[in-house]
């Protein structure tokens, strides 16, 4: 019996520095211009071959009982789907074994379940390779899941989100919020009533790399705080502790805002947090560092089965 392998990687939050929405297209999507980028807040991930066949696996809440309702591992979690995907792009007939540590909340514009997607592609391709890469199997997946997948600190995203370039920003410390409650991209999307300017990726790069505040517009936002109020009371919470710039991440229902240096983010958040306590609130620092992103060997304990993430 071949000895299982498995790798150990985090999966990143993101937000979206700025998203632009175009017309609809041909295959229903909207066309997208933005900035993923991917923060020191993740998930954790591990993904071992078992002798199999199937996919199997677990999720744990870190912690216990937050973030709302995260799918186990069955066909309604995306890490699932992209094993699944992988698996039949590459024709084997390995089994598969999930185990996620949940920290980013569901469904909140942070790109949580598409992250831990990514993550499990870029562990597969290593474990499982294949002619198949792990950025076009993303896309099958999720619009959001080839930034994921890619691996990369963060970058500009077009198409759907799947035509990217890096992007070389330097890390910047913000300041998440949640106002606890949920929002669907699809509602959102059928909400939007107007479109912004094209994205001016350079223009905000310069900006971010210089310390000060870009111009950026998130298109979708104007119609999610039609749909919830309380992103409107997010997004005033935000300056009043003197955070700059807040913006809607992708379509919420969390919002951001860019603080002076780390101490101001963790008074910021605390501030917040005390004054709100039925919201989600941390600081946060991205990019992350592309060596955090790189996936890890793991030692296999000698009844075959890796220590939890």
């Amino acid at each position: 019996m071949r000895a299982p392998e498995a790798r150990r990687l985090i999966a990143p939050a993101k937000v979206n520095l700025g998203l632009r929405v175009a017309a609809k297209r041909g295959d229903g999507y909207h066309e997208i211009d933005t900035v993923f980028l991917a923060l020191d807040l993740h998930d954790d991930v591990q993904v071992t071959r078992t002798d199999g066949p199937g996919i199997d696996g677990e999720v744990q809440n870190d912690p216990p009982g937050a973030h709302g309702a995260v799918p186990g591992m069955h066909d309604g979690n995306l890490a699932y789907r992209a094993a699944e995907a992988w698996l039949r792009a590459t024709g084997h007939d390995a089994g598969v074994r999930i185990v996620l540590r949940k920290r980013i909340p569901v469904a909140a514009g942070l790109g949580g379940g598409s992250s831990d997607a990514g993550a499990v592609l870029r562990a597969l391709a290593e474990i499982l390779p294949g002619e198949a890469k792990a950025t076009d199997v993303a896309r099958e997946v999720g619009s959001d899941v080839p930034f994921f997948a890619a691996g990369l600190p963060a970058a500009r995203g077009r198409g759907r989100g799947e035509r990217l370039a890096e992007m070389a920003l330097t890390p910047r410390d913000l300041v998440l919020v949640h106002p606890g409650v949920r929002v669907s991209a699809a509602d959102a999307y059928a909400a939007l009533s107007s479109f912004g300017p094209p994205t001016d990726a350079e223009g905000l790069r310069w900006a971010w790399n210089a310390g000060e505040v870009p111009r950026w517009r998130n298109d979708l936002q104007a119609a999610v705080a039609r749909l919830q109020p309380g992103v409107r009371d997010v997004l005033r919470a935000l300056l009043e502790v003197e955070l700059q710039a807040p913006l809607l991440s992708g379509s919420g229902a969390t919002c951001f805002a860019l603080a002076r240096d780390g101490a101001h983010a963790r008074d910021a958040a605390a501030v917040i947090e005390e004054a709100h306590p039925g919201w989600w609130c941390a600081p946060a620092r991205g990019p992350v560092e592309a060596a955090a992103l790189v996936p890890r060997p793991v030692n296999i304990e000698e009844d075959g089965t890796p220590p939890s993430p």
